[in-house]
């Protein structure tokens, strides 16, 4: 070989969600910016091929169109066989794991037991529930991102190399986060503009989007020149909201991105996840929901969650900067009371909006994508 030929690498790299695709393509777009001898094969979705990388299934697209739990297992054990296959007869020589930890973390065994290093991008939350995961993670992860600020230090604490990096939904952002923060000097809380944010998961939807409405309708009855707003990341899931829309409420749909859409609005009920952070880089107060069934909640969920406060925001802030109704059951009534009443609270709403901006701005200091491809190049 030429010795001034470098010499290809190849990187394994696994999403499930479509937000981990759009993280993953930008981190795959930071490496070949970086080194272009590195190649991507992997699974993921569209975004991820369109940066180059080859994807053998497009777990994306095949994630959203599986609704029952015993085809989902059936899939992604046969797709986890073909990956060690892979990893068995290629030359890999780095595996990145993105969020998706219930299907990751089998991945990432699957390359320790080859002595192929494993990136975790996007640590598992493992601070809010399943503490006691940490052996394996240490067992099968040679470096972890971190996407928010605390949790650096919670898992040095426990003995894993692991650097802070940002957070990837603020990469695209231009102008500094403070400037998003909202004065509320000409505001009228009769002729508020509110957002409803449902979620892109179908089973937030189907759980959420018609309890927002009602609340929206409610609203109506006291600020009565109030607007409302819904805002879908693809056509496909616009047009699922529009099928569902109640009868007597006005709605004006949008496919813009979260942040742009925040900047032109006066609040926002949102689904608890990622969303509530792009709420809050936006300067916009917000209730943040989560539906859950009762009896599963109670016999289950409450005693596996270690966190005081459920919602990312509040967990960020360490404290309950925005109301949260975590998980939402059946009555509307208490959110429609707390809701209204910060509507009507122009000092409230703008302390409220700089304190979301201020507690965001350390996320958004960094490159997050070049940070991890900086991260990934040494480790290959």
């Amino acid at each position: 070989m030429n010795p001034d030929e470098k010499k290809i690498k190849r990187v394994f790299i696994s999403a499930c969600e479509p937000s981990a695709d759009a993280h993953c393509a930008r981190l795959i777009e930071a490496v070949k910016l970086l080194d272009d001898s590195v190649e991507f094969v992997g699974v993921g979705g569209d975004k991820m091929a369109a940066a180059g990388c080859t994807i053998i299934e497009n777990t994306v697209d095949k994630a959203a169109m599986m609704y029952n739990a015993l085809g989902q297992v059936s899939f992604y054990i046969k797709l986890l066989k073909r990956i060690k296959t892979l990893l068995r007869d290629s030359d890999i020589d780095k595996v990145v794991v993105c969020d998706s930890p219930a299907f990751n973390f089998h991945v990432a065994k699957a390359a320790t037991k080859m002595a192929v290093p494993t990136l975790f991008y996007v640590a598992p939350q493992l601070w809010a529930w399943a503490p006691w995961r940490i052996h394996k993670l240490k067992k099968c992860c040679s470096q972890l991102a971190s996407i928010l600020p605390f949790e650096k230090q919670w898992f040095q604490k426990r003995g894993l190399s692991v650097e802070f990096v940002g957070n990837p939904l603020f990469d695209e952002l231009v102008a500094p986060v403070r400037d998003n923060i909202k004065d509320y000097s000409d505001y009228n809380p009769d002729s508020a503009r509110v957002l409803l944010l449902a979620g892109s998961r179908n089973a937030e939807i189907e759980t959420l989007w018609q309890p927002m409405q009602q609340i929206a309708m409610e609203i109506k009855k006291t600020l009565p020149d109030a607007k409302f707003v819904a805002v879908a990341s693809t056509s496909e899931k616009l047009s699922k909201l529009k099928s569902l829309q109640l009868n007597g409420l006005e709605i004006e749909y949008s496919s813009d991105s979260v942040i742009d859409t925040c900047k032109r609005v006066d609040y926002c009920f949102v689904a608890s996840g990622s969303a509530t952070l792009q709420v809050a880089a936006s300067g916009c107060p917000m209730v943040v929901m989560y539906h859950a069934n009762k009896w599963v909640w109670h016999l289950l969920g409450r005693w596996l969650i270690n966190t005081k406060h459920l919602s990312l925001v509040n967990i960020v802030a360490q404290k309950e900067l925005v109301p949260e109704f975590m998980p939402y059951f059946t009555s509307i009534e208490p959110i429609c009371d707390v809701a209204i009443s910060e509507l009507r609270d122009k000092k409230k709403l703008s302390r409220i909006s700089r304190e979301l901006v201020e507690m965001v701005e350390p996320m958004t200091a960094l490159d997050t994508s070049e940070q991890v491809a900086k991260m990934l190049l040494d480790l290959i």
